[in-house]
């Protein structure tokens, strides 16, 4: 396999937020990572798969202090939390982030019994291998493992994540995990919405989900006044596009 000339990519969005990916991870665990500048602090929104060295790819990013957050606990969401001192999750993700799974993440011909056809059956090709490429020379794919960390605060529901000159409000969107957040800036109607909904297919039949929380979490985002939804995967959309989803997931329940 070929070794890739970087691991990661960056987009800025706007003047305050930038959009890190993986390229070279397949669409089931290619996260979108949110750097989002403030006056005082910035925030990082999920943390990859931990592949390689997400601070470093952001060195030319962290000019002050950074709280990373994690949406919630999968592995394609924290695998490079602890590069990080401030991390953040949901008490519900906390266990989790300290007991990562123990087989081999990038190799799905490893994982447990029956995990690969269920998420296929949710509509996403999975590969033997979930990268196409490696980070540098001699990596294993067979042997990597994400890193435990332990979390540097709990977060939950109505916390307020203040970064000097604009605030994000913790919202609890349980469903896909059960300490899935989401970030609220109601003042520009922004939501980083993490797994709770993306322009994808949504995993709801996976060990932690519960379909009846999700349902209840759609009916509450509708409710939200969005203006633009960054999820956890694919591509950023307004309300209208929210609206089509959610009542897209409702009505196939």
């Amino acid at each position: 396999m070929r070794i890739a000339d970087r691991w990661f990519e960056t987009k800025r969005i706007d003047d305050r937020i930038t959009l890190l990916w993986e390229p070279h991870v397949s669409r089931l665990d290619q996260c979108n990572m949110w750097h989002i500048r403030g006056r005082d602090a910035d925030l990082l929104v999920d943390a990859g798969m931990g592949i390689s060295s997400l601070k470093d790819a952001m060195a030319k990013l962290l000019d002050k202090p950074l709280i990373a957050v994690a949406t919630h606990s999968h592995t394609d969401h924290v695998g490079s939390l602890h590069e990080f001192d401030q991390r953040l999750v949901h008490p519900l993700e906390a266990e989790q982030l300290n007991q990562p799974d123990e087989f081999p993440v990038l190799c799905s011909c490893h994982w447990p019994k029956g995990l690969r056809e269920s998420i296929e059956r949710q509509g996403y090709e999975v590969p033997d291998i979930l990268i196409d490429a490696y980070p540098y020379e001699g990596f294993d794919p067979l042997a990597f493992r994400t890193q435990k960390t332990e979390p540097t605060r709990l977060i939950d529901e109505g916390d307020v994540l203040d970064l000097g000159n604009c605030a994000f409000e913790v919202l609890h969107l349980p469903g896909h995990s059960p300490g899935s957040i989401g970030l609220w800036e109601q003042s520009t109607g922004t939501l980083f919405s993490g797994d709770a909904i993306y322009d994808g297919p949504l995993l709801d039949d996976i060990e932690g989900a519960d379909k009846c929380a999700y349902a209840t979490t759609m009916e509450r985002l509708r409710q939200l006044p969005v203006c633009v939804v960054h999820g956890g995967h694919d591509p950023s959309f307004g309300k209208q596009r929210l609206h089509t989803l959610i009542d897209q997931y409702l009505s196939s329940q």
